[in-house]
C-alpha cells in the first residue's frame, strides 16, 4: 500500500529530537563489537550489572546486550528517542493507544519510560542527553579513554527500516503519526540505496523510518513485522565507505 495524498505539516507533541540510541541483542558480543570498531564504534562503557556494552562514535550511541540474549545474530531490539519530557512522551503515547512497558530498572539503575515498538522492539523515550546524561548512572566508563570519540568521516544516524506486513502501511503510518509527529514524505521522494516502501521523516528532521512491505510474488518469503536495520549518513558516502 502506498500513501498517496498529501498531508499537512504535523506538529511535534513529544518534542522529538533525534535518536539517543539504538539497541542490539546478540549472544555473540564480541563478534560484534569487533564489526562495530571496524566501522568507527569504540567501546566506551559498560553496564554496572548486565552484559552490556556501550559503543560510541560522534554524535550516536549503540548498545550492545548480551545480558541473557540467546541469538548470535545480532538483532534491531530497541530505538531510543530523545524528547523534551520523557514522562510526557510516554503518557501521551499511552493516551494515544500505545502499549505500556513495565519497569525493569534494578538498584541504581534509571527507570527509562517506553512502550511496545514493532514486533518485540521496544522504543524507549530519553530527556537526559546533554551535560547529564543515562550512561552516567547506569554504565562504568573505561578509564583513559576518550568518552566522545570522533565520527568515521562525519557518520550519523539517518533512519531506521522496519519491515511490515501487507496492507499495514496507513497503520503504522498512523502509528508513527499520532504519537510522534512524523510525515510522509511524497511518492517517489527517496534518500539512500533502497528506494522502496514508504518513507517517514521524523518532526526535528533528524532521521526517517522506512517502512518496507513484502514485494510481489514473495508469498514464499518468511516475512515478520520488525525492525530490520539501521542507516547511516555520511557528507561523502564513498569517502566513509
Amino acid at each position: 500500500m502506498t500513501v498517496h495524498e498529501a498531508l499537512p505539516e504535523p506538529a511535534n507533541p513529544v518534542g522529538l529530537d533525534g535518536i539517543e540510541f539504538i539497541e542490539y541483542a546478540t549472544s555473540q558480543p564480541q563478534a560484534f563489537g569487533a564489526l562495530l570498531q571496524k566501522m568507527g564504534f569504540h567501546p566506551v562503557a559498560r553496564h554496572r550489572s548486565r552484559e552490556v556494552v556501550l559503543y560510541r562514535q560522534g554524535g550516536m550511541n549503540l548498545i550492545v546486550n548480551s545480558h541473557e540474549a540467546k541469538q548470535p545474530t545480532p538483532e534491531l531490539k530497541a530505538i531510543a528517542l530523545r524528547v523534551r519530557d520523557a514522562g510526557q512522551a510516554w503518557s501521551h503515547s499511552l493516551a494515544m493507544g500505545a502499549w505500556e512497558i513495565p519497569t525493569r530498572a534494578s538498584a541504581m539503575e534509571l527507570n527509562i519510560p517506553a512502550i511496545h515498538g514493532v514486533g518485540d522492539s521496544l522504543v524507549y523515550f530519553v530527556d537526559r542527553y546533554r551535560d547529564f546524561s543515562i550512561y552516567d548512572v547506569d554504565f562504568v566508563f573505561e578509564s583513559g579513554i576518550d568518552r566522545n570519540p570522533p565520527a568515521l568521516a562525519g557518520l550519523h544516524y539517518f533512519g531506521v527500516v522496519q519491515s511490515i506486513y501487507g496492507d499495514r502501511t496507513r497503520d503504522w503510518v498512523d502509528f508513527y503519526r499520532h504519537l510522534f509527529g512524523f510525515s510522509v514524505l511524497p511518492e517517489g521522494q527517496y534518500f539512500g540505496v533502497l528506494p522502496k516502501g514508504t518513507l517517514l521523516e521524523s518532526p526535528c528532521h533528524k532521521f526517517y523510518l522506512q517502512l518496507i512491505e513484502p514485494p510481489p510474488g514473495s508469498e514464499e518469503i518468511h516475512w515478520e513485522e520488525q525492525l530490520v536495520r539501521i542507516g547511516l549518513g555520511a557528507p561523502d558516502v564513498p569517502a566513509a565507505t
